[in-house]
C-alpha cells in the first residue's frame, strides 16, 4: 500500500493529502495499491506519507516512476492515468 501510493503520488505530483483524496475518491486507485474493495473512506492518514517515504527511500521511488515512464509511456499518459475518475 505505501509503494502504491508513493507511486501515486510522484505521478501526479499532488501533496500528500491530495494524493490521500485522490485514493479515497477513485476505485481504480485503491485497487493499485491493494485494497479488496471500495471504501469512500481515507486508507491512511496523510501524514503516514511521511513515514512510508522514510521507509521505503525516495530513491527506489523516483527509480520505479523512471522505469514505469520510460517503458509504459509518457509522464503525461501516466499523470492522465492517476488523475481518472
Amino acid at each position: 500500500m505505501a509503494l502504491g501510493a508513493l507511486i501515486i503520488k510522484e505521478i501526479s505530483g499532488k501533496s500528500d493529502r491530495e494524493t490521500v483524496e485522490q485514493i479515497k475518491e477513485n476505485p481504480y486507485l485503491q485497487y493499485f495499491i491493494g485494497m479488496e474493495s471500495y471504501s469512500s473512506k481515507e486508507a491512511f492518514n496523510a501524514s503516514m506519507m511521511v513515514h512510508f517515504r522514510k521507509k521505503i527511500g525516495m530513491e527506489l521511488i523516483n527509480k520505479i516512476t523512471k522505469y514505469r515512464t520510460k517503458n509504459v509511456g509518457s509522464r503525461e499518459k501516466e499523470k492522465n492515468w492517476v488523475e481518472k475518475d
